[in-house]
């Protein structure tokens, strides 16, 4: 039975899909339907590189092959012979359905026409783009899930894959290239596939600088760095302090190599983030906590210094080790402080990834009960409110407003008049989730101007 075993074993190629035995949340045995992505043999061994289907591609993960169940292996399917043009094999005709991202399978029905179609309004990657490949935009959004049981109805599945069939990707960038990063104090193990040079990709430990994020391949390379590197926070100005949290505004035309470095710190995190190496039209918005060794990098997210969609953040993220304690949702509540002073109304870049919109659906919602239940009633009549002025208190965008309290089932339609129903359910849990929310932004610490860029020329 082994020998047989062994021999149907060199037969599983790439492609081949069969259930494979994880560990779930509960640390409880399942096994899901899984695609091989990759074989790899290490000292006699063949090891496996697996997606679990319907799942985050951040839970990939190469397997031995006593964790595969190949009685139920499933071979791929031939695909079909590819269209000719001008006689060369291989080519395909151009369909505009490819350069649109597909549309999140959590969107709101009320969403606006710009979100619907899923576009997105710069195109970014850290890849230079291949000769004949069209370029996909996707302005990524991932956070932390923290407060996401805030009483507020359930949330979608945390381990569900954002978009439902990648299988047209490029199948290097589908698969981790790093093992293990160092950055200051924490290790961190990359949940996607960065565009590092693929000399250090091979690396069991890419060592980072954590105050100019400058990779190094390895610990003698980053102790010869640190004695000539002066930075002990992030370049730019620091335009918010309180506590020990503070924020530095950066530059990406000014501080181009530190941006640079930072997106390829981020797309270790991030799946549906992509840029290019032209970091000039971005302005990033670093928030670090700060000791008696420096200001040391929490999260950050990124702004278009123009942005025709009204978006007020491109990519956001809170870094795993400081992920569940509030962090993400302080830098969602900057950024919108960010356009309170620009006088502006802002929404993220879309589509959001899972716990992207995990964060900021948690986000709009305690904002907006908040301005509910303080709302005082005159002359004994029920206190009114418009969707515009909800708006302009909160600077977040109107349709997200609306999208939110149809989210919350708080909309009725009664005797000619929408009404706004807060229940006892929607209270209790709201009250709770604020309850556990200690870090807030303080507007009277931030020393921000905006500038307009419109009016200076190339940025």
């Amino acid at each position: 039975v082994l020998q047989q075993r062994t021999l149907f074993c060199v037969d599983i190629t790439e492609g081949c899909r069969l259930p494979v035995l994880r560990k779930n949340q509960e640390n409880e045995d399942e096994w899901p339907l899984a695609e091989i992505l990759s074989v790899k043999d290490i000292s006699g061994k063949n090891l496996y590189y697996v997606h679990y289907i319907d799942f985050n591609k951040r839970l990939d993960e190469w397997v031995t092959p006593d964790r595969l169940d190949i009685k139920k292996l499933q071979f791929p399917k031939k695909e079909a012979k590819t269209p000719m043009k001008n006689g060369l094999p291989g080519s395909r005709p151009s369909s505009p359905e490819r350069d649109v991202v597909r549309e999140s399978p959590f969107f709101i029905a009320s969403a606006s026409s710009s979100w619907k179609n899923g576009t997105s309004s710069i195109q970014r990657h850290l890849i230079p783009p291949q000769p004949g490949r069209k370029r996909k935009s996707c302005g990524g959004t991932d956070e932390d899930s923290q407060d996401s049981s805030d009483g507020i109805p359930s949330a979608p599945r945390m381990t569900g894959s954002l978009v439902s069939d990648r299988s047209h990707d490029d199948i290097v960038t589908r698969m981790k290239n790093i093992d293990c990063i160092e950055l200051g104090r924490h290790r961190l193990k990359p949940w996607y596939f960065s565009p590092y040079p693929q000399e250090l990709t091979s690396l069991p430990i890419l060592y980072l600088c954590e105050f100019c994020l400058k990779y190094l391949k390895s610990l003698k390379c980053l102790q010869r760095h640190l004695t000539k590197c002066n930075l002990r926070h992030p370049p730019g100005n620091e335009i918010y302090r309180k506590g020990t949290i503070s924020f530095f505004e950066i530059d990406g035309r000014k501080n181009k190599a530190y941006s640079q470095n930072l997106c390829l710190l981020a797309k270790c995190f991030l799946d549906h983030k992509t840029l290019y190496y032209d970091t000039d039209p971005f302005l990033f918005y670093v928030m670090t906590e700060y000791d008696s060794k420096g200001f040391h990098i929490v999260g950050y997210f990124s702004k278009e210094k123009e942005s025709t969609e009204d978006y007020n953040v491109a990519c956001i993220l809170t870094l795993p080790p400081y992920q569940r304690r509030g962090y993400g949702k302080l830098l969602i509540e900057f950024s919108y402080e960010l356009s309170k002073v620009e006088g502006k109304t802002g929404t993220p870049e879309k589509p959001l990834s899972d716990l992207g919109l995990l964060s900021y659906r948690s986000y709009w919602s305690q904002t907006i009960l908040e301005i509910l239940m303080d709302l005082k009633s005159e002359n004994g009549e029920r206190p009114q409110i418009t969707i515009n002025e909800i708006s302009e208190i909160t600077s977040v965008k109107k349709e997200d407003v609306i999208s939110t309290l149809q989210y919350l089932n708080l909309i009725n339609y009664y005797k000619g008049q929408y009404i706004l129903t807060l229940s006892e359910d929607i209270v209790e849990g709201h009250e709770r989730a604020m309850e556990k929310r200690h870090l807030r932004i303080d507007p009277k610490c931030l020393h921000f101007t905006p500038k307009d860029w419109s009016k200076r020329g190339k940025w």
